[in-house]
């Protein structure tokens, strides 16, 4: 078996996140080079873990609300939960617990929660002095699919009608007075 040139060949340039840090975030390359000295030198599965997910594409680090967070929690006092990705306040949630939280980022809102009701936020550079190999942390991740995604991509316009039909307008409203003209009907412009 050859290799099909006229077909393309082989994939040059497409070096995965693993390779070559994308991110131009200085805080994430020192937290991923952190982890990969940590994920080299000790055999800890937990530090394999975070360094991929360090790794990850934000689309891919999905953030987890306090509501999730204090469920997934319960029974398990005295564990840190360890998120790659950030944490968000859950307005629906009346009473915050104790949590020791550590992500890659709070909301100020779900900051101000988590320390009121007496827990922690950490950083994962004190999780990395604290709990070196991951021992007493519950490694956690947000749901994946959520209603955002549904907004993201690019919207259509006249040149381009249909560079991504499947992505969700914001509006205010769907009655029947809202958004229906431009890019909705042949005879106002283009209808998508």
């Amino acid at each position: 078996m050859g290799i099909d040139l006229k077909a393309g060949g082989r994939r040059i340039g497409h070096k995965s996140s693993m390779k070559v840090v994308k991110t131009k975030n200085p805080y994430n390359r020192l937290l991923i080079k952190l982890y990969k000295f940590l994920s080299r030198r000790t055999d800890s599965k937990f530090c394999a873990t975070v360094l991929k997910r360090l790794h990850m594409s934000k689309l891919n680090q999905p953030p987890i609300g306090l509501n999730r967070l204090s469920k997934y929690m319960t029974n398990k006092d005295g564990k840190t939960a360890v998120i790659v990705g950030k944490v968000t306040d859950d307005v629906r949630m009346l009473e915050c617990p104790k949590l020791s939280v550590c992500a890659l980022g709070f909301t100020e809102n779900a900051r101000k929660r988590i320390l009121a009701a007496g827990g922690e936020c950490l950083t994962f550079d004190q999780l990395a002095l604290r709990a070196p190999k991951g021992s007493n942390t519950v490694l956690l991740r947000g749901p994946k699919s959520r209603e955002a995604l549904a907004h993201f991509g690019h919207s259509t316009s006249v040149n381009n009608p249909h560079t991504h039909d499947g992505v969700k307008p914001y509006v205010r409203s769907n009655g029947r007075k809202f958004e229906r003209a431009r890019g909705r009907r042949r005879s106002r412009g283009f209808k998508v």
